[in-house]
């Protein structure tokens, strides 16, 4: 389940997904787009989406300025197996 919130822009995380306008489509969700850097210029927070040698978003906010991200929860921890030990004993 991914969750919407609202944080501050110095608190953005690469992997969050921040909105970027209408998009092309009448689906929703096509206008948000994954952040790939996190960079701080002049005391400025740059984000960028896609990457740097290809056309890209960019966007600049103030460090606490809010910001509303989609941001996918961690992966869960895959559960740790018991493996059964083997002793390689000699029988009498």
């Amino acid at each position: 389940m991914t969750t919407r919130i609202t944080i501050a822009a110095g608190d953005i995380r690469i992997g969050d997904f921040i909105y970027n306008g209408l998009g092309t489509s009448k689906h929703p969700t096509d206008a948000w787009e994954a952040i790939t850097q996190v960079n701080t210029v002049d005391g400025l927070i740059q984000l960028i989406t896609g990457r740097l040698d290809t056309p890209h978003g960019e966007f600049w906010f103030e460090p606490d300025e809010p910001v509303v991200v989609v941001r996918h929860p961690p992966p869960e921890p895959e559960p740790v197996i018991a493996k059964p030990h083997r002793k390689h004993g000699h029988g009498h």
